[in-house]
């Protein structure tokens, strides 16, 4: 049987199909999707967020509007009915809808505004919801054919984009956690899209190579439907709740379900082999998406095998979601329009012959280049020849934008000619029906020797790259072809207390390095990355790799890229001998994590570049600097706190953002308060990406057990007893422990002194320094620490941030400043411009108290000193307040008292 035609118009003429001709609803959101990603990839590295951005413009922009689009069209063929004016209508409303959703998301996340987000995630949801629901409706009031019941497939897929929508807009505002990432792109790759293409496939596909469907493929499409939604929403489970099992049983269930409907493919496939180049594009977008989907479910079954549980998963995703991106989603939209547009835009078989061809132009070159340059990218080569077969992968893609107008126009000349009619009506005559174009006959060696060409194209650009730069084929700079066959020195290598042992090798010239790399340490993230561009993974305690250092010819120098970590010594010679050695590489202190940086990132400078003036960013949220009250208590009590380390970017400045490691979600971490005699019990959970821990300065007992690092994932419980009164200081003390609070990791515990009188309003001041890193969004620069180079001076942790959010008060208000210094490494003098103090407090001591005819200017306090300063307002006005280390002021430790009558 052949496969389902394309909807026939209504026969009331006031009906007229909207299915065919040019709809700008319809049409021109495609193009403009597809250009905002060729934008996107022309200027990512300018954006904010560049790779997600680059992905959702395809994904949630592109490839969801047409899903829209054409789960609408193919159901009216498959179910037998005829679409309407109101049909059109109600359509236009759907999808104004979604892509307005869509744009609000990317709006929203782009300029942090999380409320847009969500707006912009309701409406798109709204907008799915009421597209599946309108589905289900028709296939309930029409008769289907023998395929009809693929239209489930797209009532499915509507089902499960809420959820993942959902959790995305969640994510918007929290993505610290990994396993919730995943389960997004699972829910939305695999289920909105995936069902979505699955259920079209069956019948989308024989029709484009003009053959017969297998007799087998309605039944199978059914029996596979309902193991590749369960499976999706059980991976998804599974990577919600970071169950490994659960994760790579859903996988195989979804490859299995790929499987069922894979065997009426190639059958297909085999009775008239791909030649067009929507053929041949949709062809290698299957087999991206069963290969990324095999390469999860190894990553997964890997970590799972090697004792690191799901942290070894977020690092396989982020390698193969952009090949599920531009492998399969690409390829099968730009393939499946290539068909649809000219069946669409219409006319009679000739115009829709001419669009075919133009579309069609250089198919099989373009195929070859894109998907030879996807397999360089996913090949372990360095950052230079990735970015060539990225660039030549995009150029095969974007080409497709301008042959798509180019034969739009060219159809729509030939309609006008009169030419698309007259052969319309006298192929009607012949009894010759025109549902699509014809495909291309005879043209075999043409293709063939385009797909030779493209092929070569990739070739000569991997071999000029290597020229360029041989470490891109992991051979050395003087090395060739032979290095294949040169001899081999194993090293084993243990890494532990900051330090590799051993940290200096002798290789001779022209041997191949390989180093089994073991972290030996109790607690603490190691790895080993080298000048010449090779880099290990980061190990937790007990893991182990092998590293193919390449062929060495010259000195290298190796360390360990955990910030502050290459600053304590934990670094590798391999020194050359038989052969005159040559400088060791350059070890450029930007690549302290080479992990994390695009080596195009510019280089923020210093903070004259900064402007402290402008106003903060979309969302900016001051922290509280109001003293928590305490409730009234004749005992000491119990007090129970969960403190939690993750990596979060976060806002540092207007248009400055680091990467900060962070006690709760902020810097400083939370105020705790309480009285002398009080105990703290503090649970310390370790999300972050290396070992952390946590010193209070409050209590008094022995370190080794408390304070000690722990790894990702692990906890402890901290419990001390305030015998003393004080602001006191915590803060991480894992070693480079300047770094470690210089990046976030500190705060505040204010235990009141005895007797200490009620205020009207008390306020804690907390103040750090940033040590920016290289690029924006960043971790620290440890270097600089080692200067003395604080690029930003702040109170609770954001430049200048109580001069946007003044702290307020009343005339003659009695007010408390609580102040600390977290350092690392430099002193404040707390000041309040036209203010004087009549009490200070300060580690332990009254300096000043209740003074009438005395008083201080300034409470001045060395790093991990606190303490405290009272005044009285005399007048309403602003008042600012500054470290009157005045460098430090103009650094962003500044902000401003508003009192008010």
């Amino acid at each position: 049987m052949s496969s389902p035609k394309p909807p026939v118009a209504p026969k009331n003429p006031d009906d007229k199909a909207p299915g065919r001709g040019f709809w700008a609803l319809r049409d021109i959101p495609t193009l403009l999707w597809l250009v905002l990603v060729a934008v996107a990839v022309v200027t990512h590295r300018w954006l904010p967020e560049p790779r997600w951005l680059m992905i959702h413009l395809l994904l949630l922009g592109g490839v969801t509007h047409a899903i829209m689009v054409w789960s609408q069209y193919f159901s009216y063929a498959l179910l037998r009915s005829s679409p309407t004016v109101r049909g059109r209508q109600l359509q236009s409303w759907r999808l104004a809808l979604t892509n307005g959703g869509a744009v609000l998301v990317v709006a929203g996340v782009l300029s942090t505004v999380w409320p847009l987000t969500l707006v912009g995630a309701a409406a798109l949801i709204a907008g799915v919801i009421w597209h599946g629901a309108s589905l289900y409706a028709r296939s309930r009031k029409s008769l289907p054919g023998r395929f009809g019941k693929t239209i489930r497939y797209y009532i499915a897929a509507a089902a499960i984009l809420p959820i993942g929508a959902a959790l995305g807009a969640w994510l918007a505002h929290d993505n610290s956690a990994a396993n919730l990432v995943l389960a997004h792109a699972l829910l939305n790759v695999l289920g909105w899209i995936g069902l979505t293409i699955a259920g079209t496939l069956v019948t989308l596909w024989p029709t484009i190579l003009r053959t017969r469907a297998d007799e087998h493929a309605a039944t199978g499409a059914a029996r596979a439907l309902p193991v590749l939604a369960a499976s999706v929403l059980v991976a998804a489970a599974g990577a919600a709740a970071a169950l490994l099992p659960v994760l790579v049983t859903g996988l195989i269930g979804y490859v299995v379900g790929l499987s069922i409907i894979g065997v009426s493919l190639w059958r297909a496939a085999r009775q008239a082999p791909p030649r067009s180049f929507s053929a041949l594009s949709i062809g290698m977008g299957v087999l991206w998406w069963i290969g990324s989907v095999i390469w999860l479910i190894v990553a997964t079954i890997v970590s799972f095998l090697g004792g690191t549980g799901f942290d070894g998963v977020p690092d396989a995703v982020d390698q193969i979601v952009p090949f599920l991106a531009a492998g399969f989603a690409a390829q099968v939209l730009l393939g499946a329009l290539s068909y649809l547009i000219p069946v669409v835009l219409g006319g009679g078989p000739t115009p829709v012959r001419i669009g075919t061809t133009v579309f069609d132009r250089g198919g099989a070159l373009r195929i070859a280049v894109a998907n030879a340059a996807l397999v360089v990218c996913a090949l372990p080569v360095s950052s230079l020849m990735r970015v060539v077969a990225s660039l030549l992968f995009f150029i095969a893609m974007a080409s497709f934008l301008v042959l798509m107008l180019l034969g739009m126009r060219a159809q729509g000349r030939a309609k006008k000619s009169g030419e698309g009619l007259a052969a319309t009506k006298a192929g009607m005559a012949s009894g010759d029906r025109p549902h699509g174009p014809i495909r291309p006959e005879g043209d075999k060696p043409h293709r063939a020797g385009q797909a030779v060409a493209g092929l070569l194209a990739v070739v000569l650009a991997v071999a000029v790259t290597a020229a360029v730069d041989p470490v891109s084929l992991g051979w050395s700079a003087s090395a060739g072809a032979a290095d294949a066959n040169a001899p081999v020195k194993v090293v084993q290598v243990q890494a532990t207390s900051y330090k590799y042992t051993p940290n200096t090798i002798e290789v001779p010239a022209g041997t191949r390095l390989k180093i089994e790399l073991t972290n030996v340490d109790t607690s603490m993230v190691h790895d080993l990355v080298f000048s010449n561009g090779v880099a290990g993974h980061r190990l937790s305690p007990g893991e182990s790799e092998t590293i193919d250092v390449g062929v060495i010819t010259a000195d290298l120098d190796g360390w360990c890229s955990i910030i502050g970590h290459k600053q304590l010594g934990m670094t590798m010679t391999v020194k050359v001998t038989g052969a005159a050695a040559s400088t060791a590489s350059p070890s450029p202190s930007a690549t302290d994590d080479m992990g994390d940086m695009d080596m195009g990132d510019m280089d923020m400078g210093s903070t004259s570049g900064i402007d402290l003036s402008a106003d903060p960013g979309p969302g900016f949220e001051p922290y509280n600097a109001k003293l928590p009250a305490l409730a009234a208590s004749s005992k000491p009590v119990t007090r129970r706190v969960t403190m939690t380390v993750t990596d979060k970017k976060i806002e540092v400045a207007p248009g400055v953002t680091q990467t900060l490691w962070v006690y709760n979600g902020t810097a400083p971490g939370p105020v705790l308060h309480g009285r002398v005699g009080d105990t703290f019990v503090v649970t310390l959970i370790n999300d972050g990406d290396m070992g952390h821990s946590i010193d209070f300065h409050a209590g008094s007992l022995a370190p080794d057990e408390p304070m000690r690092t722990i790894a990702p994932g692990e906890s402890l419980t901290y419990t001390f007893t305030a015998t003393r009164s004080g602001i006191w200081m915590y803060h991480c003390s894992t070693m480079p422990m300047t770094a470690h609070i210089a990046n976030g990791m500190y705060g505040a515990v204010v235990i009141e002194p005895k007797e200490l009188p009620a205020v009207d309003e008390s306020y804690v001041l907390v103040q750090g320094e940033y040590y920016l890193g290289s690029h924006d969004g960043g971790s620290v620069d440890t270097d600089k620490i080692a200067e003395d180079r604080p690029d930003l001076v702040v109170f609770n942790g954001y430049a200048n941030q109580y001069d946007h959010a003044p702290l307020t008060a009343a005339v003659g208000d009695r007010v408390r400043v609580w102040v600390l210094d977290a350092g690392p490494d430099r002193s404040t003098s707390f000041h309040i411009v036209g203010g004087q103090f009549d009490t200070v407090w300060s580690e332990g001591r009254y300096l000043i108290k209740d003074a009438t005819d005395t008083g201080s200017q300034a409470l001045g306090l060395m790093p991990a000193q606190g303490g405290f300063a009272e005044l009285s307002f005399p007048e309403a006005g602003h008042y600012p307040f500054v470290s009157h280390f005045m460098i430090d002021a103009e650094r962003g430790a500044h902000g401003i008292f508003e009192v008010t009558k």
